[in-house]
């Protein structure tokens, strides 16, 4: 998920484009009710790499996929190196996911901001889409938001893991529209990064006329290249994804923007009780729960 981190200020005139031009509504995206159910139904787990994480409710048994390499190796090599053992569960949203992976939060006081902690690096982003996908139990990279990190770059300790809540196939259409709508509202805000100074030197003049024209320029441009980006392959769900949507549930809104380099195999019990807890500011939980410890086991057979 999102890390948190000082977003660059944008012009009020984006803000316009993005909801009138492109139909996105502002808000947050963390508006997600669960299943009880555990899903490894999708992927080929054999040979894959495990984790045992021992945490203050009990245990969660990971899978590592080895299609993204570079996010399975570092996984391993911080495991190994003991810095997931006493870090917080530092975020908590009930029926969407679980955050962990600050190592400041391992001495962190009942009233500190966490979620900007690392190891000093990012991991270029591994998004094996639509193979990988933010199905319930789903092992995922937090990262910078888009505006300060267009690359999508993970960090190099943060995880979450995907609680998520169900979705009709009506639900999934909406909600692939609005994947596709913030696609296209990211393009806008590069474009109209670029073109800053003209835009401010507009808003100056007070010339509405012109600065709406002028949006209408930015926005059909931003049409344009996503259109040429999705010439040869449309962005739309896979039948493997409205299965799982729509049965164990997930977050679908999150799809091919983070990194998903594993899932739970055993312990969504120990999860559905992480994110049952109550929580306070910053969605942080109340009562200090923790990766008491991690280990790797033997790859699966």
């Amino acid at each position: 998920m999102i890390m948190r981190h000082k977003y660059i200020s944008v012009l009020i005139a984006l803000a316009a484009v993005m909801s009138l031009a492109f139909g996105v509504k502002a808000g947050s995206s963390d508006d997600v009710t669960t299943s009880d159910k555990q899903d490894n139904m999708t992927q080929d787990l054999s040979n894959t790499t495990r984790v045992l994480l021992e945490t203050t409710f009990g245990e969660i048994e990971l899978a590592l996929y080895n299609e993204t390499p570079q996010h399975r190796d570092n996984f391993l090599k911080l495991v190994n190196d003991g810095t997931y053992n006493g870090v917080l569960f530092h975020r908590v949203i009930k029926d969407f996911m679980v955050q962990t992976g600050d190592p400041s939060s391992r001495t962190a006081t009942a009233d500190a901001l966490l979620g900007e902690g690392g190891p000093g690096y990012d991991i270029p982003a591994e998004i094996v889409y639509p193979k990988f996908f933010h199905k319930r139990g789903a092992l995922a990279a937090a990262r910078e938001g888009d505006e300060t990190n267009p690359e999508r770059k993970s960090s190099g300790s943060q995880f979450y893991i995907v609680t998520g809540r169900r979705f009709s196939e009506y639900q999934l259409e909406k909600m692939l529209e609005r994947i596709v709508n913030q696609e296209k509202a990211m393009i806008f805000n590069q474009l109209a990064a670029n073109r800053r100074s003209e835009i401010e030197a507009v808003q100056a003049m007070g010339d509405e006329m012109a600065l709406k024209g002028l949006q209408g320029i930015i926005a059909a441009e931003a049409e344009k290249i996503y259109n040429e980006n999705h010439k040869d392959k449309p962005f739309s769900f896979t039948p493997e994804q409205v299965a799982a949507y729509s049965t164990i549930g997930g977050a679908p809104h999150l799809d091919g923007q983070y990194t998903v380099f594993g899932e739970v195999v055993k312990g969504m019990d120990v999860v559905d009780k992480i994110q049952n807890v109550a929580t306070g500011a910053h969605d942080r939980p109340v009562d200090d729960v923790r990766i008491i410890s991690a280990k790797v086991l033997d790859s699966a057979k």
